[in-house]
């Protein structure tokens, strides 16, 4: 495995591969086995696997949590190279923003709601720097996480619209035992926010066995998953929300692809997971993916 810390460096790499496929995994780094589970995927459909670790300032707002975000880089590459990765690239701030961006990558339409209500800019910041990563890498398959569904919404739009060649794979999200989402965040949490956290996914999973036993009134199973989720004091809801996928428009009736998404925050640290479900006349399915 070699790491990689300047564009010039990677494009020359790039080179040289001549036929052979390349498959990539963008994070921020603090890996965990939802990150190793991309990877993996990624090994079934390309010659050569790619993981950038870059922590993003464009997608962090001002009272965020940028400055603390975790990171150790010694642990991911160790993770990276025992996952079979062939290249790492760790570029620094100076490397991918060497002067004030004056070009933003912005998203209409599916960017607004959910954590775009609660983050405006985020999604901006993320668009911007995965159309960065995608002109520097060259990817021909792209591996992102369902666990954030709206930002694999916003890069299914941006690889379209702008006919990036890249074939985006979205993956399902990874949990704990108890139902929890892996992410990089979770260390935040105490034992007791730990231990409360599972409500996201108890609310989704009520979520959808209500649907699965009929109920198709969207503020329906919108307001029971609020409540559920209410019921532990310690947490503060962002949003509950039900959405069509990957379009993100209102529903007032379930129907065809949908996205159940929450997100809550314990303390400082906040939290988000969602279902994806195919509603067709009487039945349901728990399902993934654009």
């Amino acid at each position: 495995m070699k790491i990689v810390r300047t564009i010039q460096e990677w494009r020359s790499i790039r080179r040289s591969f001549e036929q052979q496929t390349v498959g990539f995994v963008p994070t921020m780094g603090y890996l965990h086995d939802g990150h190793i589970s991309l990877i993996k995927e990624v090994q079934q459909h390309a010659d050569i696997t790619v993981l950038s670790i870059f922590v993003n300032p464009l997608q962090f707002g001002q009272n965020e949590d940028y400055g603390s975000y975790p990171r150790d880089e010694e642990k991911d590459t160790n993770m990276a190279q025992l996952a079979g990765v062939d290249y790492v690239f760790i570029p620094d701030v100076k490397e991918m923003y060497p002067a004030p961006t004056r070009t933003k990558v912005h998203i209409e339409g599916i960017t607004e709601q959910l954590c775009g209500r609660s983050r405006p800019g985020h999604f901006d910041g993320v668009a911007t720097v995965v159309a960065k990563l995608f002109n520097i890498i060259q990817p021909d398959y792209a591996c992102f996480g369902q666990k954030d569904a709206q930002q694999a919404a916003v890069i299914h739009q941006l690889i379209t619209d702008l006919n990036i060649p890249v074939e985006l794979i979205i993956c399902p999200t990874i949990r704990e035992e108890d139902g929890l989402a892996r992410s990089s965040r979770n260390i935040y949490l105490d034992s007791e926010q730990r231990q409360h956290a599972t409500i996201l996914y108890e609310a989704l999973r009520d979520g959808f066995k209500e649907v699965e036993a009929g109920e198709r009134k969207t503020e329906t199973v919108k307001a029971n998953m609020f409540k559920k989720i209410n019921s532990v004091s310690m947490a503060h809801i962002d949003y509950v929300d039900i959405l069509s996928y990957p379009s993100l428009g209102g529903l007032s009736q379930l129907q065809g692809k949908i996205l159940m998404a929450v997100a809550v925050r314990f303390g400082a640290t906040r939290l988000i997971d969602n279902f994806i479900i195919e509603v067709n006349d009487q039945e349901v399915t728990l399902c993934f993916g654009i």
